[in-house]
C-alpha cells in the first residue's frame, strides 16, 4: 500500500505566498505538488486509522504561531526556514508515538522549511536565493492543521485534513 505523508496546513496568507514562489521557480514538469511544510515523509500506507487517531489526539486547540526566518540554499533549490518551538514539540510528539515506523529520513534532526524550487542548475538556485533574499524580511505565520496525505509515486492524494480547534 502506498506510504503516507504528513505536512502541516499553512494559514491561506502564507500558503499562497510559497505556492506561487513554488509555480514560478519550480520546474513545472517536475512539479506535481502545491507549496507544503512536510512533517513526516514515509509512514505505513497500512497504518492510515492509526495515523489520523494519533494527529487527533495531539492536535492543538489553536493555530501554532510560526516564524518564517530566512532562505536556505537547498543546492539545487532554495527553501524558506520556519522556527516554531510549539511546532517541533508537536512534531516531536508525534515521532514519540510512531518511533518504530520511522525512516532514517523522518529520524533526522527536524528543520522545519518550505521548498520552492528544487532540480535546478546550482547557479540558478543561487541566483533565486540571492534575490529573494534582497527583499526579504523575517515574518509570522501560524500553522492551521495537519494534513494527511497517500503518496501516488510523484503527486499526493489527500487523505484527511485535522484542523486545529479553534483556527
Amino acid at each position: 500500500m502506498e506510504p503516507l505523508i504528513v505536512t502541516l496546513k499553512l494559514d491561506a496568507d502564507t500558503f499562497s505566498l510559497f505556492d506561487r514562489l513554488r509555480r514560478e521557480h519550480f520546474p513545472a514538469k517536475l512539479n506535481h505538488l502545491s507549496a507544503h511544510l512536510t512533517l513526516f515523509h514515509h509512514l505505513p500506507g497500512g497504518e492510515r486509522d492509526t495515523v489520523e487517531a494519533d494527529l487527533r489526539a495531539v492536535a492543538p486547540t489553536a493555530a501554532v504561531e510560526l516564524q518564517v526566518t530566512g532562505l536556505r540554499s537547498l543546492g539545487r533549490g532554495v527553501a524558506f526556514e520556519i522556527g516554531s518551538p510549539p511546532l517541533s514539540s508537536l512534531r516531536a510528539e508525534l515521532a514519540r508515538r510512531w518511533a518504530h515506523w520511522l525512516t532514517p529520513q523522518d529520524r533526522q534532526g527536524f528543520r522545519p522549511h518550505v521548498t520552492v524550487q528544487n532540480k535546478v542548475s546550482v547557479e540558478e538556485a543561487r541566483a533565486l536565493k540571492v534575490s529573494l533574499e534582497a527583499g526579504f524580511s523575517p515574518f509570522m505565520a501560524r500553522g492551521e492543521g495537519f494534513l494527511l496525505w497517500r503518496y501516488l509515486g510523484g503527486p499526493w492524494a489527500l487523505e484527511v485534513e485535522v484542523p486545529f480547534t479553534g483556527t
